[in-house]
């Protein structure tokens, strides 16, 4: 199909649905949809990518599309219903890619994507807790079937395991001296409470907040993606599904990641230039002894950010990076 064609249709969605996937054009840039692929969006969102891999793959190329938010299937399904069979859409996490597949008899993919994190209409929906610009439930999770909340952790843990998972999951520098102020003022179950507490905490230690205003970030910002990351078990799903990727791709298929922040990206990189390499056993070791086989290429050697066109249209894309990987 024309490029862009299919671009200018593409912009058209986008636009009705009020949506700017990240990274659009970079994505089917690198994955390079053609007609009769099999492909899976492994965070299936409201469809936005989904629907140019489809358009790009027409006339009978598939895509399988995983996500966890029933909100979001629901909107996607919607939205991709006039592709009919060709999208194929399951409320699930991609943490069972494999298994997935295995009952599709799906035995190889020619690409498939990772879009990682919360999503707009996660943020968008205040009730859901994932943002501290409206006051709402200390909720944050994608699946509501999820026993766990944010609320739970921030009024059970203990204050060790809660700095631990500020610090480890949000890279806050100060996540003792927060953990240590929820504590204090427990019970708290909603976002703006949450949000006023970390805040005050920050402000209270001299030179913490220029350092926030520095990165123009919210004093609460780390804190609360650190509780989403542990509620949703985020930085596990995605340990767990890359090497269930590169099993199902096809020789020539591509694996393209969207991270948004270092935790995910440092995942993603290390993975990468690991599966990439023919032998893992120190440098200075003069036999080959691991029998590792490089099964990756690396088609990215740096992440590809956003332009700052599409930041302009999509702030949130800003902190947006784009790792790819092909199979051997």
């Amino acid at each position: 199909m024309d490029v862009s064609s299919s671009t200018s249709e593409a912009q058209t969605d986008h636009n009705e649905y009020g949506h700017h996937p990240v990274l659009y054009h970079e994505i089917l840039q690198f994955l390079q949809p053609k007609m009769g692929g099999r492909y899976v969006d492994g965070t299936l969102g409201i469809g936005g990518h989904a629907w140019g891999i489809l358009q790009s793959s027409s006339p009978d190329g598939l895509l399988i599309g995983l996500d966890i938010d029933p909100v979001a299937i629901a909107l996607a399904k919607e939205r991709l219903a006039l592709f009919g069979d060709r999208a194929i859409i399951f409320q699930e996490s991609y943490a069972f890619l494999g298994e997935r597949l295995a009952t599709m008899e799906w035995v190889k993919v020619d690409g498939i994507l990772l879009d990682l994190g919360a999503s707009s209409i996660q943020f968008d929906t205040p009730d859901r807790g994932f943002s501290f610009r409206a006051d709402a439930p200390l909720d944050m999770r994608f699946d509501p079937l999820n026993p766990r909340q944010a609320a739970d952790l921030v009024n059970s843990l203990p204050e060790d395991e809660l700095a631990d998972i500020i610090y480890n999951f949000g890279e806050e520098r100060y996540a003792r001296r927060i953990a240590r102020a929820i504590l204090k003022a427990r019970p708290i179950i909603s976002t703006g409470k949450l949000a006023e507490v970390v805040t005050t905490a920050i402000r209270s230690t001299k030179g913490h907040w220029d350092s926030h205003r520095r990165y123009n970030l919210h004093p609460a910002t780390r804190t609360f993606q650190a509780l989403r990351i542990a509620v949703n078990r985020e930085l596990e799903a995605l340990e767990a599904v890359l090497p269930q990727a590169v099993t199902a791709l096809s020789p020539g298929g591509r694996l393209a990641i969207i991270s948004f922040h270092s935790l995910e990206d440092r995942i993603v990189k290390q993975f990468f230039r690991k599966e990439s390499r023919d032998c893992l056993c120190p440098p200075r070791q003069p036999v080959c002894n691991c029998d590792h086989r490089a099964v990756l290429i690396e088609v990215t050697h740096h992440p590809i950010k956003p332009l700052e066109m599409e930041v302009k249209v999509n702030p949130r894309s800003r902190s947006a990076r784009l790792r790819v990987a092909e199979k051997k």
